[in-house]
């Protein structure tokens, strides 16, 4: 029997042998001597997806294909393109994919390989490996790069004659996330993480807390003589906090409902989950009609949606409906409506830092010289009134006009308290409570038992007043969030708003000092042994979201309606993977025997 011994002396045997049949001095050291082994780009499949395992219909077709291949390491090479068929169902497989004919259709659909190594960047035969993908998904997380930077960089670095161009990096960003999207969520246009616990949902130690109740207080030694107004870690037990109901007489408010002192006998304790929503000012382009939220058609030069392109022939003052002067032009032959045009385009064809300086401390010396406004060191604005004349008798900051397109006003992203997003959302005019309603309906629509015990947001108030209201036309079973989910607003905005709106301070408060709340508050020993209340969910996690976000805007405001959200997507999962390795880190990872205990069931985890 032939041993690795054997085997390895025969081969030693050979070896003078082999090196004078290949030319090559055994005399030569150098890492160069053997030739490098040609690039080949196959699929990895040995059998036909949609024919089943061990049917053996795979087939080379006749020639390759000669290809540009940026490497592993990050080198050109020319590469050998094989592309397989399927003799049965006359599909064809490439290195990152499988095309099939349609079964009703005159036209073939592809399915794309999630595990390739090999990624197609350019229709003209450019490939690129994974690993370029994986650096460039770096580049974005750790240097905020975007697809031109990273082109730029992969060029300065090679310099090679044939450059690696924007669209081939954008292309790469597009084919690398869009692969990672689909095997991480299972999903394709909604950006939603899966809710139910079976499945192996997001919950940690930072959003998912035992149900507590007054009597897990008192054995912790909390003070609770604090009123129901006060806030913990902001205000103190002994603060006066007697302020006046000034929106709505006392009569007329509801009174808190009996919170249980103690666990009920023969039910499980079960859990409580804060969630914490916050809207970040960026957004796309959309039509230049205040009534109209379609993206642009022409996102280059373009101010109208496909359905309103016809207006670019109609002056564009409104309600001036008279057809433009000549070609190009954007007012009608009015001469006062062309003279506003020339003041507006004036004034903001193109804004810069010097000239923005200018403005503010034009504005500012006018301010000072005006002896009735009295000057307190407060800073100019850039007033867009005080710089357009008037159009008739209107003003020039409130004249209607579609000379530029409109923008998106806000997105407003859902996400743990531990930071773990959730979803996210579009505001298109204003962040209003009848949109941030339907973001949310959106969100938690047909998995309505998954909701969060809590949501904080800045204007919880009268997004409950919204709910109670007016939730007419809510997508999801009327008002479930009544009774699934306790609005409060975060402890910043709190305390703006209790002094005048009863509504807020009687039921969203974020951590109130009497204990009304338990879930909300845990006690905490200090240095010397006190016993302090502290809250027990951080509510500031949307605005940590959105100052990471904001790195990004300005690449999201040059953005196509389809780019951003597909790279507003991208953020979400790339946000949501360095907090799933922190909590690994941290090991805030919840154990089985929590869920135990709370649900009182015994479940597996694999």
């Amino acid at each position: 029997m032939l041993t690795r011994k054997h085997v390895a002396a025969n081969l030693l045997l050979d070896l003078d042998g082999l090196f004078e049949l290949l030319g090559i001095d055994y005399n030569d050291t150098t890492p160069s001597v053997f030739p490098r082994p040609p690039a080949i780009l196959v699929s990895d499949r040995l059998d036909c997806a949609r024919c089943g395992p061990d049917s053996y219909s795979l087939r080379k077709q006749e020639k390759s294909q000669k290809v540009r291949f940026l490497d592993e390491h990050f080198q050109w090479r020319e590469a050998d393109l094989f592309v397989s068929r399927c003799i049965k169902c006359r599909a064809d497989y490439y290195p990152d994919c499988y095309t099939f004919p349609s079964n009703t259709e005159n036209k073939r659909h592809q399915h794309l390989e999630i595990d390739c190594k090999f990624i197609r960047v350019s229709k003209h035969g450019v490939w690129v490996h994974r690993r370029v993908a994986l650096a460039q998904e770096k580049a974005v997380v750790r240097f905020y790069a975007g697809w031109a930077n990273f082109a730029e960089w992969i060029n300065d670095t090679i310099h090679g004659n044939s450059p690696f161009t924007a669209r081939q990096s954008k292309r790469l960003f597009v084919e690398h996330f869009s692969r990672r999207l689909l095997l991480a969520h299972s999903i394709s246009d909604t950006f939603v993480y899966e809710l139910a616990l079976a499945d192996g949902a997001h919950a940690c130690m930072d959003c998912t807390h035992r149900k507590r109740y007054r009597s897990d207080l008192v054995e912790e030694g909390l003070d609770l003589a604090g009123s129901g107004v006060g806030v913990v870690e902001v205000d103190q037990a002994g603060d006066n906090l007697a302020i006046p109901l000034n929106d709505a007489p006392a009569e007329n408010l509801l009174e808190r409902p009996v919170q249980h002192n103690s666990p009920p006998q023969d039910t499980p304790r079960g859990y409580v989950r804060l969630a914490v929503m916050d809207g970040k000012s960026v957004g796309h382009r959309i039509c230049a009609l205040t009534t109209c939220t379609l993206p642009l058609q022409n996102y280059k030069n373009g101010r109208f949606c496909s359905e309103h392109a016809g207006l670019n022939s109609v002056c564009g003052i409104i309600p001036c409906e008279r057809p433009v002067a000549e070609r190009g032009e954007l007012t009608c032959d009015n001469e006062a409506h062309r003279n506003w045009y020339r003041a507006y385009h004036s004034r903001f064809k193109r804004l810069t830092f010097p000239g923005v300086q200018r403005v503010l401390r034009r504005q500012g010396s006018n301010r000072l010289g005006e002896a009735h406004i009295p000057d307190h060191g407060s800073r100019p604005t850039l007033s867009v009134e005080g710089g357009l004349p008037p159009l008739n008798d209107t003003p020039g900051g409130e004249v209607v006009h579609t000379f530029r397109a409109q923008s998106v006003y806000c997105i407003q992203t859902v996400q743990w308290a531990c930071g773990m997003p959730i979803g996210w959302g579009k505001c298109y005019r204003s962040e209003s409570t009848p949109q941030v309603l339907a973001i949310l309906d959106r969100i938690w629509e047909g998995k309505e038992e998954m909701k969060p015990s809590y949501l904080a947001y800045d204007d919880a108030c009268d997004l409950l007043r919204h709910i109670v209201t007016q939730n007419a036309h809510s997508t999801c079973v009327p008002h479930t969030w009544l009774t699934s989910t306790k609005f409060i607003v975060d402890a910043w905005h709190y305390i703006g708003h209790r002094a005048t709106d009863a509504l807020c301070r009687l039921w969203c408060n974020p951590a109130p000092m009497d204990g009304s709340q338990p879930d909300l508050i845990i006690g905490q020993e200090d240095a010397s042994g006190r016993v302090h209340a502290t809250r027990a969910f951080n509510t500031e996690t949307a605005e940590q979201l959105n100052s990471w976000i904001t790195r990004y805007e300005a690449q999201l405001r040059q953005m196509t309606d389809v780019s951003f959200d597909f790279f507003v997507h991208v953020l979400l999962l790339l946000y949501g993977e360095t907090i799933e390795t922190r909590i690994a880190r941290k090991e805030r990872v919840l154990s089985p025997e929590f869920w135990d205990g709370v649900l009182d069931v015994e479940l597996e985890f694999v």
